[in-house]
């Protein structure tokens, strides 16, 4: 994510970063300034700091996801059906679910989401698609 930023960054894409919990409890910081600290020595670590927006923990599914997952969740489809509920701690589990920590939505100037990708999608590999949209815009 680090790269994609530097790389893009000056042509206007930005990456935002929303940290949560909901998966195998990975996400267990109380802040941001803890999750930070997370990030930064324990994984990735090394001294790790990410060059993007990273925001407050939110719920990205269940009955308390937050409103932008909802928009984003409902304007692409699903990147899985199939779910492990004993590593999930929110209910109720639906189909079109953010699947893990480090799902991606791809989304234009003007709101629309364009991709979705699952976690195991390496960043790098996305950037055919920013440099698209990037020209579109």
């Amino acid at each position: 994510m680090n790269a994609l930023q530097s790389q893009y960054g000056s042509h206007g894409f930005v990456i935002l970063g929303f940290p949560c919990n909901l998966f195998n409890m990975q996400e267990p910081g109380a802040n941001g300034t803890e999750i930070l600290n997370g990030v930064t020595h324990v994984r990735p670590g090394g001294g790790f700091v990410p060059n993007f927006q990273l925001f407050e923990k939110i719920e990205v599914n269940g009955a308390r996801e937050h409103p932008l997952f909802t928009y984003l969740k409902s304007n692409c489809p699903p990147t899985t059906t199939s779910f492990n509920p004993s590593v999930l701690f929110y209910s109720p589990i639906r189909a079109g679910d953010v699947a893990w920590n480090w799902e991606t939505f791809l989304i234009n100037k003007s709101g629309k989401v364009i991709k979705r990708a699952v976690p195991s999608v390496d960043p790098a590999a996305q950037a055919q698609d920013i440099e698209l949209e990037l020209a579109r815009a």
